[in-house]
């Protein structure tokens, strides 16, 4: 089996070591023995949507999705085609934000995708630190390091997980990003997937099934570091240090 991975814009889109979900992709495939194809999609570049599986759409600066957005309006309706069909997307902080339907600077407004209902305006305080969530995708927390100066509001969408400890989509709304079909927005850096082995199965194991069938099933991999390191994380910031005991217990 084989999966093609679209990086759209990495030249312009990659910030905080975005580029290493990437890297998660490819070898949680090669892993299990399927191949992976990456595709780094340049400004300017066509894009066959037809061909790609997964798209990662990165972070960046506002100055670099301004340029992005230039890109985007020419691939709108075929990216949005994409989603409707079940494309898988990971798309983080300024490519989450440019799903919507625009992010409002303190200068001007930068048009989005408008794929997903949400809107995103800036504030002067930036939202950062380490970040916790509680997702009712996984039966372990998500953790990452958030830093934005945008404020995403997603509407009726769902998000992607309750803030156990951080900021979020605002700062006030108690959730962080958004799950819309095989969509997860994000505003989760670190990179988010090396940390979060179940969410890159998560994506990994929905591109397989759109592909090859509904029965296809992504066998375990013995993540007993991931988990450590990811245990650990959720666990220094709760006060239910229970979180890294049960994470060692099952892996030790």
């Amino acid at each position: 089996m084989k999966l093609t991975i679209g990086h759209l814009y990495p030249d312009l889109l990659n910030l905080y070591g975005d580029r290493g979900n990437i890297q998660c992709f490819r070898k949680r495939l090669e892993w299990r023995g399927m191949e992976a194809e990456i595709l780094p999609i340049l400004s300017g570049d066509a894009i066959d949507f037809s061909k790609l599986d997964i798209i990662l759409l990165g972070g960046g600066s506002d100055r670099e999705q301004e340029l992005v957005c230039e890109y985007l309006k020419s691939i709108k309706q075929d990216f949005k085609n994409y989603v409707e069909q079940d494309g898988v997307v990971l798309a983080v902080c300024g490519g989450y934000q440019l799903l919507g339907k625009y992010y409002k600077t303190d200068k001007k407004v930068i048009e989005g995708l408008s794929i997903l209902d949400i809107t995103t305006e800036w504030e002067p305080e930036r939202l950062i630190r380490n970040i916790v969530l509680n997702s009712p995708l996984f039966d372990t927390p998500v953790v990452g390091f958030e830093n934005h100066g945008g404020r995403t509001y997603i509407g009726s969408h769902t998000p992607f997980g309750k803030v156990f400890y951080g900021l979020g989509n605002t700062g006030k709304s108690g959730y962080e990003g958004v799950v819309y079909k095989n969509v997860i927005g994000t505003y989760l850096h670190g990179p988010l997937l090396p940390k979060n082995p179940q969410v890159c199965d998560y994506l990994l194991e929905r591109a397989l099934k759109r592909k090859y069938g509904q029965d296809v099933t992504l066998e375990p991999l013995k993540d007993k570091l991931e988990h450590l390191a990811n245990g650990y994380i959720a666990g220094r910031y709760s006060d239910k240090k229970y979180i890294l005991k049960e994470t060692i217990k099952r892996y030790t």
